[in-house]
């Protein structure tokens, strides 16, 4: 029989709050997979795809397949309980650890960046720039907005990038990060921003991705359209 895991690790591995504002790091340059024809490889894919989106970048994918293959076929857990919970907990310490120190230097960066006279900071901590003044629409958190954006980490690891991609998002504004639901109203159609998001109001004490938890987030903006 097949032993369902720990909540701990369950936790670990589901509990993460993703909001619309991709934020997966893509490697264009990695083999990609063949594609198939039929529904079921297509839809095994997908769902693996998007469960990947959801999981800790430190877990190992080729553990996490031999688990499910184990799972799948009702065979017994490889790890005890005891190894499992042991784990887990040292993992839950690292987390920890690393978002303590994560926390200290983004503070740093946040104090050092406001002293900058082209950096204004709200009354939430958020801190932006101006880059390019629009012409057009004023967005809301209920408007849907059409945007080219790149995020970095303060160390300048980019998490994501739609002009990399060449390809403009369409999302709405209220469904994203604090940050930008504050961040993108400062701007109309046709302006650009840098915006720089405190934890608080990004992705707060959770990892997502590639993002550790704790992090500032450095977002150049360029607003293209608002419905």
């Amino acid at each position: 029989m097949s032993k369902a895991l720990p909540l701990s690790v369950a936790v670990l591995l589901t509990g993460l709050a993703l909001v619309p504002v991709a934020c997966s790091k893509h490697n264009d340059s990695a083999e990609k997979p063949a594609k198939s024809s039929d529904p079921m490889a297509i839809l095994s894919y997908a769902q693996g795809y998007q469960a990947g989106a959801q999981i800790p970048a430190e877990l190992s994918i080729d553990q996490l397949a031999n688990g499910m293959r184990d799972s799948q076929a009702h065979k017994d857990p490889i790890y005890s309980e005891a190894e499992i919970k042991k784990a887990a907990e040292q993992y839950q310490k690292t987390l920890q650890e690393k978002a303590a120190n994560q926390g200290k230097s983004n503070e740093k960066f946040l104090a050092d960046n406001a002293k900058k006279p082209e950096i204004k900071t709200t009354a939430s901590g958020l801190q932006y720039q101006i880059l390019k003044e629009g012409t057009g629409k004023t967005p809301t958190a209920q408007s849907t907005v059409k945007v080219n954006y790149e995020g970095k980490l303060v160390d300048g690891t980019v998490f994501d990038s739609s002009f990399a991609r060449k390809e403009p998002v369409e999302l709405p504004l209220g469904s994203t990060i604090p940050g930008w639901i504050e961040g993108l109203p400062l701007i109309k159609e046709g302006g650009s921003m840098m915006l720089y998001v405190p934890a608080k109001l990004g992705y707060g004490e959770q990892s997502v991705g590639s993002i550790p938890a704790n992090s500032v987030l450095i977002f150049k903006i360029e607003l293209i359209s608002v419905k």
